[in-house]
């Protein structure tokens, strides 16, 4: 646990303000999953990839899609070697500890099509040949509202395979005035210091999955992803996947919060975050102007949560 404070000690270095969406992005690391970041442009996206990538000293790679990338560019490719007279496989971005796919809407269907196995398994399959990704490994992808004529906005099997959405916004007055005063003449991700390895975080990832979560826990969960698929304010419900997000999340939070099991609170506190992106909206919800979050806070405060105390 305290290797995680002080790798978002150095990550708050770069990133001004932005206290809770740091410590979203490490539980989602610690819970092994993967995050779309959607946003506005130039409001610290990619600097709060880099500078996450640079503290756990992981091999970081970015791809910033355009239409002109190829899905060979994720997975790699395999190329005749005319000396041997053999095919050899020439790894693609893919294969690396973290990859920051940047404006990934931005991109044909097919080159997103890429990352589904690399998201889920960690791996990517190449003329019959899987290629297994190092560990840790996390997908941290970035897209913009604004500006998208011409994007191709994510399909729902992708977008489940997110175990969170999560939006930065603009600094407060105060942290852009100070933002302003750092930043002259300094990268702001020079400033971060590694302060932890893979091996550091494959070894807290271990002792999340090891905190306990109990059957009254597991029913909450499950009653709450019930309640999802039984809104009239929503159509799709969210996936089994989505559930399994939540319970892991669930545990990065207890673990963040210095406890060895999950209490109600814990599963509160990040169920907007992994479900809002995994629903859709019906109809009557989008005329009432009634967003994913709230149908979310609604279903919250509707399930009965059990007496666990941690």
């Amino acid at each position: 646990m305290k290797q995680a404070v002080k790798i978002i000690k150095e990550v708050k270095k770069a990133v001004v303000g932005k206290d809770d969406v740091l410590v979203k992005v490490m539980e989602v690391i610690l819970a092994g999953g993967n995050i779309l970041i959607e946003d506005i442009p130039g409001v610290g996206k990619t600097t709060m990839a880099l500078a996450f990538s640079k503290a756990m000293q992981l091999e970081c790679r970015r791809v910033q899609f355009t239409p002109d990338v190829m899905p060979s560019d994720i997975t790699g490719f395999s190329m005749y070697n005319k000396a041997t007279g053999k095919f050899e496989y020439k790894e693609g971005a893919g294969l690396c500890n973290l990859l920051l796919a940047d404006e990934i809407n931005r991109t044909s269907s097919k080159t997103q099509s890429a990352l589904l196995e690399l998201m889920e398994e960690h791996s990517v399959t190449v003329d019959g040949v899987t290629h297994h990704c190092p560990t840790p490994h996390i997908v941290i992808a970035t897209q913009n509202h604004v500006g998208t004529a011409g994007a191709l906005p994510l399909p729902e099997s992708q977008m489940d395979r997110f175990t969170v959405r999560l939006t930065m916004g603009y600094p407060s007055l105060e942290n852009e005035i100070a933002l302003l005063k750092d930043r002259q003449g300094i990268n702001p991700i020079s400033l971060v210091e590694p302060v932890a390895s893979a091996f550091d975080i494959t070894e807290m990832k271990k002792k999340v999955e090891a905190v306990y979560r109990s059957d009254e826990i597991f029913g909450y969960i499950a009653r709450l992803i019930k309640a999802t698929r039984e809104s009239k304010l929503i159509t799709l419900g969210v996936s089994p996947r989505g559930s399994l997000a939540v319970s892991n999340m669930a545990a990065a939070s207890a673990f963040l919060h210095k406890r060895d099991c999950v209490i109600p609170e814990d599963v509160k506190r990040v169920f907007a975050d992994v479900c809002a992106h995994r629903i859709i909206m019906s109809p009557q919800a989008k005329i009432s102007d009634v967003s994913a979050e709230a149908a979310l806070e609604d279903i919250l405060r509707s399930v009965p949560e059990p007496l666990v105390r941690g």
